[in-house]
């Protein structure tokens, strides 16, 4: 049966979920176009297997095609818009972000990701922090489901301070990219957040790295914390992409962590084959 985002957290049920990036803007015609047709395929394939899919906006820096035109346009009316998350970030023209809330929501899609996005990088914030435009678009759609933003890797107390803001007009929240060579960040946080009975719903940032490449590793570590040697000697004694993902999972799980995102690194979508992208989710952070 398939569920919305909202009732798979209400449920407390398992969640399966993937991100990925739309292509890159600056891509030509023909580029583009293949790059497009491949992130369809990608997005209809998971959500008709009742995956959630999260999709990116100006991730690590680089500007991106617009999302949700692209989406309306190509998916279809087959395709289950409550199972597809876009992400807003808030570096855009502030008529602009609320312009996207009022369409997401026209369209039909139940939930969105709003963000801050990268200062260092790219045209400014429309607004200082991700939690105003979340104000400003609840106040014109109450009824969307709106996702947060937290950094185990940072100070505890602040991060979940941040989530329990009566400011944070956040539904449920996605974090940082966190790996099982350091689990201690993520303890802290999943402990501070028991502490102080949170209970949004969280989904833990997993990467799935595809190689211990030098080349990608330090592009990747200009926007994460990359455990470059800890993946490097991984790779060497022949563990696969899917094992070193699924230690992160299992390390996670350990930890009582209740939810997981599996990401797809950075680059041109691929076609979701067996194992792509997943993760789960258990439902909110203190039961």
């Amino acid at each position: 049966m398939i569920e919305s985002l909202r009732e798979a957290f209400v449920r407390d049920r398992s969640v399966i979920a993937a991100e990925l990036r739309p292509p890159r803007a600056e891509l030509d015609a023909v580029a583009g176009m293949d790059a497009w047709i491949d992130t369809y395929h990608a997005v209809r394939r998971l959500a008709r297997d009742e995956t959630f899919v999260f999709l990116t906006d100006s991730a690590v820096g680089q500007q991106e095609e617009d999302n949700l035109r692209h989406l309306s346009a190509n998916l279809g009316a087959q395709a289950p818009r409550d199972r597809i998350v876009p992400f807003l970030t808030c570096k855009h023209t502030l008529v602009h972000c609320l312009g996207y809330a009022d369409r997401a929501r026209a369209l039909g899609f139940e939930a969105l990701v709003v963000l801050g996005g990268d200062r260092h990088v790219g045209v400014p914030r429309c607004v200082g922090h991700s939690w105003e435009l979340r104000t400003l678009i609840r106040a014109r759609h109450p009824d969307l489901l709106l996702g947060g933003w937290a950094n185990p890797a940072r100070d505890p107390a602040a991060q979940v301070g941040y989530l329990l803001a009566p400011t944070a007009a956040a539904d449920f929240f996605l974090t940082q990219i966190v790996s099982h060579h350091d689990p201690a960040p993520v303890e802290r946080f999943l402990n501070e957040g028991r502490r102080r009975e949170l209970t949004l719903p969280g989904l833990f940032g997993v990467f799935y790295y595809r190689s211990a490449h030098p080349r990608t590793l330090a592009t990747l570590g200009r926007f994460l914390d990359v455990p470059a040697e800890a993946l490097t000697r991984e790779f060497g004694a022949g563990a696969t992409a899917e094992e070193i993902c699924a230690r992160t999972i299992r390390t996670l799980l350990d930890l009582g962590s209740p939810a997981l995102l599996r990401q797809q690194p950075p680059g041109r979508p691929r076609r979701a084959g067996p194992l792509s992208r997943h993760g789960t989710s258990e439902g909110p952070l203190v039961p």
